[in-house]
């Protein structure tokens, strides 16, 4: 009779061996999935104002308070025409030069400001202007605050036509017209002759400055 115990034993030896490799197979799945990286979350949206990465971080409006206290700092804005007073002071001659001093005068009952080169024109009793716009003496021109009844000038500068030579006519009225205005103002001339043409005709004007004069 044949012996079957041996091929038996072998059989449930396989068996055995083959369920233990599919416990290691199982194993070895579990710690594979269980290592493999995560899903990447979305990333989350930042409120705006926030730094993120390398972008700066946006910066705070400032306060009401600081704008409040900022306005009340400021004036009421620039003179206008209608606020203004203009005269032609006293000559100060010197070394051949007429000088004139050019006064505005706040008479509002505001705080304003004149910034700048004011305009000028000599005009003749028809209304006709006589030589050529004045040239503006370089600068550099500075804000003037003009609480009410307070003036600030410029000076307006021409060679004596006696020493010059140049043509000249002698103006009914100065036009002066304030800086970023339109309407000008007119003021008397009673200062003589000035220069209209030739050599040596050219007027200078200076820029805006506190105070009546030199």
């Amino acid at each position: 009779m044949a012996n079957t115990s041996r091929p038996v034993g072998r059989t449930v030896l396989l068996a055995s061996a083959v369920a233990l490799l599919g416990l290691v197979g199982a194993c070895g799945s579990e710690s594979s999935t269980s290592s493999a990286p995560q899903p990447t979350q979305a990333p989350r949206t930042t409120a705006p104002g926030t730094a993120t990465g390398t972008a700066p971080a946006a910066t705070a409006a400032p306060s009401d308070t600081a704008g409040s206290a900022s306005a009340s700092a400021r004036t009421d804005g620039r003179c206008h025409t209608s606020e203004l007073r203009a005269a032609v002071g006293r000559v100060d001659p010197g070394a051949g030069q007429r000088n004139f001093p050019i006064v505005l005068t706040n008479t509002s009952d505001r705080t304003c400001t004149l910034y700048g080169y004011p305009g000028a024109a000599f005009v003749g009793a028809s209304g006709e202007q006589l030589g050529p716009d004045p040239e503006r003496a370089p600068a550099s021109p500075e804000t003037v605050t003009l609480t009410p009844g307070k003036s600030a000038w410029a000076g307006l500068s021409f060679s004596s036509p006696q020493i010059s030579g140049a043509r000249t006519a002698t103006p009914a009225a100065l036009l002066v017209t304030p800086p970023d205005e339109h309407d000008p103002i007119e003021v008397e001339w009673t200062a003589g002759e000035v220069p209209v043409g030739g050599d040596e005709s050219s007027v200078s004007l200076t820029a805006l400055e506190a105070g009546t004069g030199p």
